[in-house]
């Protein structure tokens, strides 16, 4: 009888869980007898961490030809419901159609979606780049710009949150409209930020740097406020400071998939569920969770995996190789990366390299911004359509190091 590894999502987790279940199968002789399938609206891998960027044909690279040379299956559609009472979840097919499927191990790969809040005008009046087709209906809009008459708030972008994504659309901003408007337009770019300091989760080593890049690029910083109402010509600020603007640009925070409520057992606050080493979740057998939907713990020394593309790549390696390993006899692997680094694009200036969770400093402006290409357009896309090279880089103990 044919076993089944169900994944849902094809992000960066749930693709590289795909792979390393394959990879776990293939080692295992048990091609005919495990079946592994990914379940998303499209296989396509949409390269979240460029959505700031516009080169949108480059951002949702196929799958369907990777899928097919090791062995996966994709269903288009999308879970909406896990009984793991019963080993089964609920799919809405790509024509609206529900269907039931069996799983022998299910892993949650659903990714995170933008936090908004109940902010008046939030989802009539702003925009984001959580999604691919977000990211786009910002570029349109913003290049319609140049069609109005010149005013303040047609000159005036406001990017609401002054954390990772906040920092690197907001940098981008002024070479954006200047594009769009003219080198003479008279711009005004501003990111709103709740805490007293810019970055308030990147820590104070490179601060300095951050708020120097910032003012470099021509970006007003506020801090100590938040936005608390937009509307078709400008946001309130919790200062009760109005800005005049058309384009409010929502950052504000990340909050794991809903599916993940689904599961029982506890979770942290972004709505995470906790998972064990192996990346199964701690209250459920044979369900295992990764990227942005598990809190799993990095170290030995109280870290924990962030909502981000570096730890999704390890976290879906462990998760599909585990899932696969429970069913066909191999060891399991716990999951472990402490090695930490990050990449902040800070637009003209360059980029800023840091290691750790110190966040040292390590490559800055033009250096740390060939790193930042590099990771954007190479080491964070999936590899060609072939067995054996997708194989060599599957491996659970495999971890991408710039």
């Amino acid at each position: 009888m044919t076993q089944k590894i169900v994944i849902a999502g094809s992000g960066f987790a749930g693709t590289w869980a795909a792979l390393s279940a394959a990879r776990a199968v293939s080692l295992a002789g048990r091609e005919r007898d495990v079946e592994i399938l990914v379940v998303s609206p499209t296989p396509h891998l949409h390269i979240r961490p460029r959505l700031y960027e516009t080169a949108f044909e480059e951002m949702a690279p196929d799958l369907a030809p990777l899928f097919a040379a090791v062995g996966v299956r994709h269903l288009a559609g999308v879970v909406e419901a896990v009984h793991t009472d019963r080993h089964e979840v609920e799919v809405t097919g790509a024509h609206g159609r529900r269907s039931t499927l069996p799983y022998d191990r299910f892993v949650l790969a659903t990714g995170s979606r933008l936090f908004l809040p109940d902010v008046p005008g939030l989802a009539e009046h702003s925009f984001n780049v959580d999604q691919l087709a977000s990211a786009m209906t910002l570029d349109a809009h913003l290049r319609s710009l140049a069609e109005r008459p010149e005013t303040a708030a047609r000159n005036t972008v406001v990017v609401a949150g002054g954390g990772f994504t906040g920092i690197e659309t907001v940098t981008e901003m002024p070479r954006r409209l200047r594009d769009i408007l003219g080198p003479d337009a008279k711009i005004r770019v501003v990111v709103v930020e709740q805490a007293p300091v810019i970055g308030p989760d990147l820590g104070p080593v490179p601060r300095p740097v951050i708020e120097s890049a910032l003012a470099e690029c021509g970006v007003e910083v506020k801090t100590s406020a938040g936005v608390v109402a937009i509307d078709a010509d400008g946001v309130t600020l919790s200062s009760g400071e109005r800005i005049a603007t058309h384009t409010v640009v929502w950052t504000a925070g990340a909050r794991a998939h809903p599916l993940a409520a689904q599961i029982e057992g506890e979770h942290d606050r972004f709505g995470r569920v906790h998972a064990d080493p192996q990346l199964r979740a701690r209250s459920v057998p044979d369900v295992f969770v990764t990227g942005d939907v598990a809190l799993a713990a990095t170290d030995d020394e109280g870290h924990h995996a962030a909502m981000s593309c570096q730890h999704a790549l390890s976290l879906g390696r462990v998760a599909g190789h585990n899932a696969a390993a429970e069913l066909v006899g191999l060891p399991t692997h716990p999951y472990s990366q402490p090695k930490y680094v990050t990449c902040l694009d800070l637009g003209p200036w360059g980029a800023l390299f840091t290691e750790g969770w110190d966040r040292q400093i390590k490559l800055t402006r033009e250096v740390g911004k060939a790193t930042k290409q590099a990771i954007n357009t190479q080491w964070i896309y999936p590899p060609q359509a072939d067995r054996e090279a997708a194989f060599a880089i599957a491996n659970p103990d495999h971890v991408i190091v710039p």
